[in-house]
């Protein structure tokens, strides 16, 4: 069972890593899902994805996922709230009880350096130094606020700037504010640097008003 990574985020919250390396059979005996996806490899991340709900809270109701109407996945009630994220052959996925979250997960791609103007402002791509993982870092880590955020209409420029950057051992905090909300608001995002892949993530217990 590749389970890459499993961690506690604050005081309630869970976020899991795993690499797909089983059958699509194995993710289907244990969620329930037969997902009309044609694409193989989607549809096993799409699997995947829900197996790894169930991995970290055994009562998970991935039959119930359905889109709001921003297309944020959510479950009736919120019982949960959850984010997912792929990216082949990675999946990752974190759930809250109480608390709004986000996370994103992309691996390498030296491509990032060439994309950079169309998510990062020329301030902030000063912070990364041209750097293609801790650019894909800087990508993770807006993903990650967006789908925290769960509405439609955001531009990453505009409306999720990069304020700071702070290093610590083995992880990073990006500081991004949303120009989404009257009065904007404040995120703190965990992210890290993998051999294969960036991970960022974030619930509201690292929301600053």
């Amino acid at each position: 069972m590749p389970l890459y990574r499993e961690w506690s985020v604050g005081h309630d919250s869970l976020a899991a890593i795993w690499k797909i390396d089983e059958p699509e059979s194995f993710f289907v005996a244990r969620t329930g899902v037969q997902p009309d996806i044609k694409n193989e490899k989607r549809r096993m991340e799409h699997l995947a994805g829900r197996f790894l709900l169930k991995h970290l809270k055994e009562d998970f109701p991935v039959l119930n996922i359905r889109p709001d109407d921003h297309d944020k996945p959510r479950i009736a009630d919120n019982q949960y709230f959850f984010s997912i994220s792929h990216s082949w052959p990675y999946v990752a996925a974190i759930v809250s009880p109480y608390h709004e979250c986000g996370i994103d997960l992309q691996v390498w791609h030296e491509r990032m350096t060439l994309l950079q103007h169309k998510y990062l402002s020329a301030t902030e791509q000063a912070l990364f130094n041209n750097d293609p993982k801790m650019l894909t870092m800087a990508w993770s880590a807006k993903e990650a606020a967006y789908k925290w955020q769960g509405m439609r209409g955001v531009e990453f420029i505009d409306h999720l700037v990069i304020e700071s950057i702070s290093a610590f051992p083995e992880k990073y905090y990006i500081t991004i504010i949303l120009n989404l909300m009257n009065p904007n608001r404040v995120l703190t995002v965990e992210s890290h640097i993998e051999p294969y892949f960036s991970c960022a993530y974030v619930v509201d217990s690292q929301m600053i008003p």
